[in-house]
């Protein structure tokens, strides 16, 4: 059977199950959005919006960050990478996760007890507080949509696999659906609703991985050597996609590019806002310890089953019939349910509709995590205490949040569209690789550098904005290349795919370069303060 017939039957399997998919999606959405105006209902000020009241536990808490963090691109976007690249994909699921040791070691406790709903607060205390937050904000949003991006595109490919649609338009309209619906979570929920949804989504979708992952191992009568071995010979590449190589190791470019992408998964995660308002949701600095730990193990053990996904649809289906159904290999998670349940089985077409229902789901809690944290940035950082100068009211602050998530949702929809047949996994390191070079300098030289300025933080920031979102714009990400953006222009002259190796130490040395030069002399009784906040949550909100 050739792809083009493959690909075809898996839709049109998707196509006469289509009552079925579309009702399952249904009552997801549904149920989420009972759980959203349930969570509205619930949220009285401001606390409640951006933090949830700070009433989760560290275990409810690690659920909804496991749920934030194991997005499109790690369900959809690393199966697809190891299905067509082998061990090089699984370096995503590696960079991932040892990232978190460095959210844990250094950012979760001291951001706990020193800010109070976003990454501007803790930036603004011993600084001046409206260059400081405008910064932040702009920061946030950025990173946010970026992140944005990957999840829309996710979204597209997904929804248009399962119904059959091939045009342009109908992708577009998809991602349109999911940016309305973010805004509706977002709106009417805010933080509550969005843990709990994010709650439901995380557990979904372990069970999803989990029943995957047994049926890959099944088909395999458990025998590890077996399925890798399979995955090895149907890839038509042999050896060699068991070996590091495939991707990243051809040339000297592919080598310092998977070097720029490690750099920037790891170095990313602690700057990423969506996670980092994660830790104001918990009532103290020992359950924001503890929730880090709590989705070290979830996020550990999905990416494992990652390995079983990716290397299973590698060897069940062909390699030619996955890129025929999306250039980038987003489609293989739900491509495999259908071929362990059987291409043409009622059951093969229960089982794609049930992932791809789960997979949605993980998009569209992720969304409303990235929307909340750019609109909560906006509201608080930007119109309270920049353009209101701290005169604004709780109720005037949620309701510029509420009229920035319909902003942000209104532009994410534009660019996501655009986007829609890049890999997510890489465009989600892309949004690491920003929240590295712009955030993370600036949120540990403030939490741990007495001389730190204001001029050093808004040379970090600015900076590192700049040089990452300049070079990610001249690189073949966005033209160039037949999966970039723009796949007719080439105007790229940056070689590598994540600008992390040059952004993120541009970022650092601007930080130290800007605080050199000025001339302001730091606060040193703030930062006193902040030290013994940070360490202690002496004064925490």
């Amino acid at each position: 059977m050739s792809v083009t017939q493959h690909t075809l039957l898996a839709a049109g399997e998707a196509s006469e199950h289509r009552t079925l998919i579309i009702t399952l999606f249904a009552v997801f959405v549904a149920a989420t959005l009972v759980i959203t105006v349930w969570a509205g209902r619930q949220t009285k000020d401001a606390a409640d919006f951006y933090a949830g009241g700070r009433q989760f536990t560290g275990f409810q808490n690690g659920l909804a960050v496991s749920g934030d963090y194991m997005s499109a691109a790690s369900f959809l976007g690393i199966a697809g990478a190891i299905a067509l690249f082998g061990y090089d994909g699984f370096l995503y699921s590696i960079g991932f996760l040892v990232a978190w040791l460095v959210a844990l070691l250094l950012v979760a406790e001291p951001l706990r007890n020193s800010g109070r709903y976003t990454m501007g607060d803790v930036l603004a205390y011993r600084m001046r507080q409206r260059p400081v937050r405008t910064a932040a904000g702009t920061s946030t949003i950025v990173v946010s949509i970026f992140y944005l991006l990957a999840q829309m595109a996710g979204a597209g490919v997904l929804v248009s696999l399962l119904l059959g649609i091939t045009s342009d338009g109908g992708k577009i309209g998809i991602v349109a659906l999911v940016g309305v619906l973010m805004i509706v979570y977002v709106t009417i929920g805010g933080m509550k609703g969005t843990t709990w949804v994010q709650m439901v989504k995380a557990v979904l979708l372990i069970i999803g991985a989990l029943l995957l992952t047994f049926l890959v191992l099944l088909k395999f009568d458990f025998n590890v050597s077996d399925l890798l071995g399979t995955a090895a010979d149907n890839s038509a590449k042999g050896s060699a996609f068991l070996e590091p190589g495939l991707k990243y190791g051809a040339t000297g470019t592919t080598k310092l590019d998977f070097l720029s992408l490690g750099i920037a998964l790891v170095l990313g995660t602690a700057g990423l806002p969506h996670i980092l308002i994660r830790f104001y949701t918990v009532p103290t600095a020992k359950a924001a310890r503890k929730s880090v730990i709590w989705a070290i193990g979830l996020i550990g053990a999905f990416y494992l089953m990652t390995l079983a996904l990716g290397f299973g649809a590698a060897a069940l289906i062909k390699p030619d019939e996955i890129i025929a159904s999306n250039k980038a290999g987003n489609t293989a998670a739900p491509l495999l349910a259908l071929h362990l349940g059987g291409v043409d089985s009622d059951w093969g077409a229960v089982l794609l509709a049930t992932i791809s229902a789960v997979a949605f789901a993980t998009i569209l809690a992720v969304v409303a995590g990235l929307t909340l944290a750019s609109s909560s940035s906006f509201a608080h950082d930007i119109y309270a205490n920049v353009i209101k100068k701290g005169q604004a009211t709780e109720k005037q602050e949620v309701g510029a949040a509420r009229w920035a998530t319909v902003g942000i949702g209104a532009v994410s929809i534009v660019l996501g569209a655009l986007a829609r047949d890049l890999n997510v996994a890489g465009l989600v390191a892309l949004a690491f690789a920003v929240a590295a070079s712009a955030n993370l300098p600036t949120i540990l030289y403030s939490l741990f550098w007495k001389r730190f300025t204001t001029s050093g933080a808004l040379w970090s920031i600015y900076g590192g904005l700049v040089t990452a979102v300049g070079l990610v714009l001249f690189s073949p990400v966005v033209s160039g290349k037949p999966t970039s953006m723009f796949p007719e222009a080439d105007f790229h002259w940056f070689p590598l795919e994540n600008p992390g190796i040059i952004s993120i130490p541009v970022g650092f040395l601007l930080g130290v370069v800007g605080t050199l030069l000025s001339k302001e002399t730091p606060d040193a009784g703030k930062y006193a303060e902040l030290e013994v906040r940070s360490l202690t949550g002496t004064g925490a909100h």
